[in-house]
C-alpha cells in the first residue's frame, strides 16, 4: 500500500524544484525537510508505514541539492517560498511541516513565515541560531566545529573544503558515512549499524552530492547567518526532540530554541544521539497527521 510519485515545479523567480510523494494520498500532508546534505530520498519511513499512519508525505531537494537548482546566497527564511510553491503546485491550503538536522530551521522558517498554512511543525536535532546565548560548539564533534569555524571566518576555504567532500561523497557516499563513524557518538554508531538504514543514508548523500556541492555550501552558510524569521513570530504548536548524547549537534541547541518559541513542547532522550531522528520520526509523524488537524 501507498504510492510514490515524482514532480518538478517552478518557483516565482523560475528555479526548479524536485519533490516527491509517498504514503497516503489522501492522507494528512506533511513536508519533510531533509539534513545537511541530504535530499528528497530519505531516510524515512517506507510508503506503507506512512499509508498507515494516513500521512502524505511531502520531501523535496532543497535548493542545489539533487534535482533542484542552486538559490545562491538563499536565507532560511527563503525555504518557506519554496516550500508554498510546493504546496501550491499541489492544490494544498495547509499541511505540517518536520525538519531533521539541517533541515530543522528551515522547517521553523515555515512555520514563522507561513502562519495560515502550516498548522503545526516539529523539529528534529535542530541547530540553534549562530548568535543562540549558549555554547555553541559545547560538545560538537570536531569536523562539524571545523565547517561552521571556517563558514564564519574564510568563505573561500570553507567553497574549497566542501567541494572537495561533495566530490569524494558523489564518486563514494560511503567515504561520508565512514568518516562520520570515526567521530559520532556511540548511540549513533548502534543506530547506522542497521542494513537499511545504512542504505538509505548512502542513497540519500549520493543524490544530494549529484550535482555538485552548492546545496551543502549554502545550507552551512545560511546557518552561520541571519535566519531571517524571529522564533517568537511562531504561534503553532512546535514539537522538539534531540538526542542527548548528540555530538553532531548538542542538545543545547535545542533547549535553547524551547526556550525561545511559544508552545514549544520539547523532549531530550536519554541514551540517543543525532541519528535517533530516524528512529522517532514515526512516532513525530503521527504527532503531525492527528486527527482533524489539516484538512487534506
Amino acid at each position: 500500500m501507498g504510492t510514490t510519485t515524482f514532480r518538478d515545479v517552478r518557483t516565482a523567480d523560475g528555479r526548479r524544484l524536485r519533490y516527491e510523494e509517498a504514503g497516503a494520498p489522501d492522507g494528512v500532508p506533511v513536508v519533510l525537510l531533509h539534513g545537511t546534505p541530504g535530499s528528497r530520498l530519505g531516510p524515512r519511513p517506507r510508503a506503507s508505514v506512512l499509508y498507515r499512519l494516513g500521512v502524505r508525505l511531502i520531501s523535496y531537494d532543497r535548493p542545489g541539492y539533487g534535482g533542484s537548482d542552486r538559490h545562491r546566497g538563499r536565507s532560511v527564511a527563503d525555504c518557506a517560498a519554496d516550500v508554498a510553491a510546493i504546496a501550491d503546485d499541489l492544490g494544498l491550503d495547509a499541511f505540517t511541516v518536520v525538519g531533521r538536522s539541517g533541515g530543522g530551521p528551515h522547517a521553523l522558517a515555515c512555520a514563522a513565515r507561513l502562519p495560515g498554512r502550516v498548522a503545526r511543525a516539529a523539529v528534529l536535532v535542530s541547530l540553534a541560531p549562530h548568535d543562540a546565548e549558549i555554547d555553541w560548539y559545547g560538545g560538537m564533534m570536531p569536523s562539524n566545529v571545523d565547517e561552521f569555524t571556517t563558514a564564519g571566518q574564510d568563505e573561500s576555504r570553507l567553497v574549497e573544503s566542501l567541494r572537495l567532500q561533495a566530490d569524494r561523497t558523489r564518486r563514494s557516499p560511503v567515504s561520508l558515512l565512514d568518516m562520520l563513524r570515526a567521530e559520532i557518538a556511540l548511540p549513533d554508531v548502534l543506530v547506522v549499524r542497521d542494513h537499511a538504514i545504512q542504505k538509505l543514508l548512502l542513497e540519500s548523500y549520493a543524490e544530494a552530492t549529484r550535482g555538485g556541492p552548492y546545496g551543502w555550501i549554502d545550507d552551512v552558510l545560511a546557518t552561520r547567518r541571519d535566519w531571517g524569521f524571529r522564533l517568537e513570530e511562531i504561534t503553532q504548536p512546535i514539537r522538539l526532540w534531540h538526542g542527548a548524547e548528540d555530538n553532531c549537534v548538542p542538545a543545547a541547541h535545542t533547549r535553547w530554541l524551547a526556550s525561545r518559541i511559544p508552545h514549544a513542547e520539547v523532549e531530550v532522550e536519554s541514551g540517543s544521539a543525532h541519528f535517533g531522528a530516524m528512529e522517532i520520526l514515526p512516532e513525530i509523524l503521527s504527532w503531525l497527521a492527528e486527527p482533524a488537524l489539516v484538512a487534506p
